[in-house]
């Protein structure tokens, strides 16, 4: 069962989406229509990071409506980031 989680509880934005799938499986949504470049993939990151300093082991997934940037997408793989595209 998926769940919306207050970000505030992991150190993150109060705008940002946040769910939780199970106790260690999380997505972070963005909806947007603009492309999703290095500087925001640097931001995905950098909340990436917050969510696993609060929780050992946990596993973060992108799901966004933007177009992603290739740069972006590598550089997301190579950061432990796996990401959905929504419609």
């Amino acid at each position: 069962m998926i769940e919306q989680v207050d970000p505030k509880l992991y150190g993150l934005p109060p705008r940002t989406v946040l769910m939780k799938q199970d106790s260690d499986e999380f997505v972070l949504v963005i909806n947007r229509k603009s492309r999703i470049i290095m500087k925001d993939a640097l931001t995905i990151v950098k909340k990436v990071e917050k969510i696993k300093e609060k929780v050992q082991g946990a596993s973060v997934v992108l799901e966004t409506s933007a177009p992603v940037c290739s740069k972006s997408i590598k550089f997301l793989k190579e950061n432990g980031v796996d990401f959905l595209k929504s419609v």
